[in-house]
């Protein structure tokens, strides 16, 4: 019998089994379940309608991240629905200044090897950081914090291998756009993307967490890397350095797929609306003008997005048609971008930086498009209405892509600007 793959054998783990078979159904033990404030609310009645005493998964975390601070008084409700039940139940609250919960999990709680659970498809991110994580209903996540287990079918894995360097200008977000395209939106349905070899080994962090959240735009239910000592650092960074350990697939694993990329290959890359395998070289877009440009997200708001973008616009200003939005993912990150000055950059570029949180990206506050208007965004969804409005159109690309298309006025392939 082959090894595991890193799927394989963090649920293994967690389920109390030597071993497990992708098609398997186990029961694994939940060590963080999470929820914000769009499914939080749903996720706490299903508790309270259980009638349970205390919550079991070890670390239950609510986000007030999606509409922070709430613009509606149906959300502020809700919002304070969560506040209570978290008062109440013990729960850990990060409330809206704090910013997005997928990037608050990353510097504050998931740790390798966990198996992390929440209410938002993009709780996959954490799987940058060696952990089997994955979204799933309120309903789903209100079981495991309340039972501290899941049930979960074991998933086959993809294991996409990358060698080789991404060139200048050519970011994460190039290198995943284009492994969309090549698998499509349901490619790798269910599936585990364990991404791998030198191009992965040399990826920084930051490039990592954008390659495991984006997993989802694959279909994939998992996006997982090695632990290593890029881990270990980036928790070192956080004051959690005791939360790392190494971990890895067996070497003689075995896998449904392997794709390969070169890094040194790829170039910038945007997704057309309305799919994000709609993908396509930015430099075959030139031409198509944009009304408003959003860099941040939980996809590419971390400190490195936000150098980046500032390489390019710092002394220079955003095309007069074309609005500019720089929103933190996280508080830690707005703090450490101010204390580098890079909000004068973006001020001075005439750009409106936005407390962190998900804000225009889902189309709460903050952004929303008007009719016929197009955002290139640096989020990871282009889908119909998802920035507000079902009349606009959304492109997606790198932070230096957009930083970029600000300065033109129209989708632009950075490499010109540097």
């Amino acid at each position: 019998m082959s090894g595991a793959t890193l799927a394989e054998g963090i649920l293994a783990a967690h389920a109390g089994l030597d071993s497990v078979v992708p098609g398997q159904i186990v029961v694994a033990g939940v060590d963080l379940a999470i929820a914000q404030d769009g499914t939080g609310p749903l996720a706490i009645q299903q508790i309270e309608e259980l009638g349970v005493g205390a919550l079991k998964a070890p670390r239950c975390v609510f986000f007030i991240d999606h509409a922070a601070p709430a613009p509606r008084s149906e959300l502020a409700n809700a919002q304070r629905t969560i506040r209570a039940f978290c008062a109440a139940s013990g729960a850990t609250l990060s409330d809206v200044e704090m910013g997005v919960c997928h990037q608050r999990v990353a510097e504050s709680y998931a740790r390798p090897g966990d198996v992390v659970i929440g209410a938002d498809s993009h709780t996959c991110m954490a799987g940058a950081l060696g952990a089997f994580a994955t979204g799933m209903g309120s309903t789903d996540v209100a079981v495991g914090m309340t039972s501290g287990r899941t049930w979960l079918r074991v998933p086959e894995t993809f294991r996409i291998e990358v060698k080789g360097s991404l060139a200048e200008g050519v970011e994460a977000k190039d290198l995943m756009l284009t492994l969309i395209g090549i698998l499509g939106a349901d490619g790798a349905t269910y599936k585990a993307l364990e991404f791998g070899g030198p191009g992965i080994d040399a990826l920084p962090m930051a490039g990592r967490l954008t390659l495991s959240n984006m997993a989802v735009e694959a279909g994939a239910k998992a996006g997982i890397m090695p632990s290593d000592a890029t881990t270990r650092a980036f928790l070192a960074g956080y004051g959690r350095e005791g939360d790392w350990r190494p971990l890895a697939a067996a070497p003689d694993a075995a896998y449904e797929r392997r794709v390969a990329l070169d890094a040194s290959s790829v170039v910038p890359m945007v997704a057309r609306p309305h799919t994000v395998d709609n993908t396509a070289p930015a430099a075959e877009l030139k031409g198509i003008k944009v009304d408003q440009v959003l860099i941040g997200t939980c996809t590419n708001g971390r400190l490195e997005d936000l150098r980046s973008a500032a390489r390019l616009l710092r002394g220079r200003h955003r095309a007069p048609h074309t609005r500019l939005i720089v929103t933190p993912a996280s508080q830690a990150v707005a703090r450490a971008a101010a204390a580098e000055g890079l909000f004068d950059v973006f001020w001075d570029a005439g750009a409106v930086v936005t407390n962190p949180g998900c804000g225009a990206c889902v189309g709460i506050h903050e952004g929303i498009l008007a009719d016929g208007e197009v955002c290139l965004s640096t989020a990871n969804r282009n889908f119909h209405g998802r920035m507000g409005n079902p009349a606009a159109s959304i492109y997606l690309g790198s932070p230096a892509t957009a930083a970029a298309t600000a300065v033109a006025g129209e989708i632009t392939d950075p490499r010109k600007h540097l």
